[in-house]
């Protein structure tokens, strides 16, 4: 089964998509299952730095008081908290992402992209730091296995910006309008963070299609438990 997941690390639906998912495979008779991590970035224009607190950003991008800013950030944490998940609203620094995902694409071939992806999640909505931060993405790359100074050549350089963005460029053309987005075997999308049980309905419905066949043609020269119908 592969399966491939558009998100981005400061995305509180990511996570807990990523938490659902990983929860309902767990279901699934079938080990054999491909994840590909693919980049998506919510706002662009997201500063390197930023003084302003979560809640006065995110109320600007929204267009809304700080009142129904600070409501959404207590939804989103209730919600994270029913699926076990801690999420820190007032501690979050929102800058861009698009460094964070080109190491992600890095880390893709040591197979610790997922491992990493986890990490700066946490690292975002968890820990409070700043995912524009080199020295903040060496150290959160190291702690998941990779060289800190190769990471710091990667992150120096513009290695993987076309990867970046070409996946952002796929997303666009699969009609993707938002995120978290999953899609199973080229057949089967899963758009937002759905609930557990729709996960696990869905990947059972691709597992058993994958796992089945469409039989063509009669009984005919057929031979079962020893007997041969000639």
């Amino acid at each position: 089964m592969k399966i491939e997941i558009w998100s981005d690390f400061a995305c509180p639906f990511c996570y807990i998509g990523k938490n659902r998912l990983e929860i309902a495979l767990k279901e699934i008779p079938s080990k054999d299952v491909d994840i590909t991590y693919k980049a998506y970035e919510l706002n662009p224009i997201a500063p390197l730095e930023t003084t302003e607190s979560s809640v006065e950003v995110f109320r600007k991008l929204k267009n809304t008081s700080v009142e129904s800013a600070k409501q959404m950030f207590n939804r989103i944490t209730q919600m994270g908290a029913l699926d076990g998940l801690t999420f820190k609203m007032d501690d979050i620094i929102m800058t861009k992402t698009f460094d964070g995902h080109r190491l992600a694409k890095w880390a893709r071939k040591f197979n610790k992209e997922a491992d990493l992806t986890k990490r700066l999640m946490k690292a975002y909505f968890e820990d409070g730091l700043n995912l524009a931060n080199y020295d903040v993405l060496t150290q959160l790359a190291e702690e998941v296995g990779l060289d800190k100074q190769t990471a710091r050549k990667v992150l120096d350089s513009n290695e993987y910006e076309d990867t970046v963005n070409q996946e952002i460029l796929e997303a666009r053309q699969l009609g993707v309008q938002g995120v978290p987005f999953f899609v199973i075997n080229r057949k089967y999308a899963i758009s937002g963070a759905q609930s557990l049980e729709q996960f696990k309905e869905i990947l059972k419905d691709a597992y058993k299609e994958e796992n089945s066949f469409e039989i063509k043609g009669d009984d005919s020269g057929l031979c079962t438990d020893g007997n041969c119908d000639i």
